[in-house]
């Protein structure tokens, strides 16, 4: 929600699949990412009449499908159904999530192990983002051995581990109580085929999960990572910048 609310803010047009939570939902929590309204004030104030956004120049458009049933021919034809009817041409595409897709190529049943299956729609999913040439994002889980580790890694992917080894850019997500408590979260990369994996390996953000929005955190603000390999930028993130201002205006220089 946050990327695609730093994408609409720069003119974007933005296509989020909910495989997971109603759209409404959704669609509430990008209110509150824009507006920086939380969601905790945000029914209120729209039934108020108080709640307004406004110079937004972006597009979005929020599909939801019930879990386990949309796969890459669903998310194609909505996309071939508005370039036609209203021109809409999608900058970039959220999934939510991967693992509740289907497969438009396997069936899920007892005969297919869920190696094969989720690495079917992961090259699915890919397969779109080339035919489209849109970056797509989506996300996975970690399996039990990664839910409790505080270093992740590729082999900590739940379910299949050919979702990695067809994404071109996977980092994850962690925290723990201390950072917690400091609304931060540890960013690692764990593959990146556009650039070194090892430059900004590990690095903390902010997280503020009231308003779903993401923000820098300045180095000194945090100690020293293990093997990250920080380089010629102050700012946390530079392997993988979340700053509007590093998102430019031809998605081709997103770095994604």
């Amino acid at each position: 929600v946050h990327l695609g609310s730093q994408a609409l803010k720069q003119g974007k047009t933005v296509v989020h699949y909910t495989l997971e939570l109603q759209d409404t939902v959704v669609g509430n929590r990008y209110d509150s990412c824009i507006s920086e309204v939380p969601l905790g004030d945000l029914f209120h104030n729209k039934k108020q009449g108080l709640f307004k956004i406004k110079d937004i120049p972006g597009q979005l458009i929020i599909k939801e499908y019930p879990t386990s049933t949309a796969n890459a021919n669903h998310f194609r034809v909505l996309l071939d159904e508005l370039k036609l009817k209203r021109s809409f041409v999608p900058d970039i595409i959220f999934i939510d999530y991967i693992n509740i897709c289907s497969s438009s190529r396997l069936k899920a049943n007892g005969s297919v192990n869920s190696y094969t299956f989720v690495k079917a729609i992961a090259e699915e999913l890919r397969g779109l983002a080339g035919e489209y040439n849109v970056p797509i994002f989506t996300a996975t889980q970690l399996n039990r051995t990664g839910s409790v580790s505080s270093d992740v890694g590729l082999e900590d992917t739940a379910e299949s581990f050919g979702l990695p080894q067809t994404a071109d850019f996977m980092f994850a997500v962690t925290s723990t109580e201390e950072l917690e408590e400091m609304g931060q979260v540890l960013i690692k990369q764990l593959k990146n085929r556009y650039n070194s994996a090892t430059v900004n390996r590990k690095f903390i953000i902010g997280i503020d999960r009231s308003k779903m929005k993401l923000f820098d955190v300045k180095r000194e603000e945090y100690d020293d990572l293990s093997d990250s390999n920080q380089e010629d930028n102050d700012v946390a993130g530079n392997g993988f910048d979340f700053r509007p201002s590093k998102f430019k205006a031809d998605t081709s220089g997103w770095k994604l």
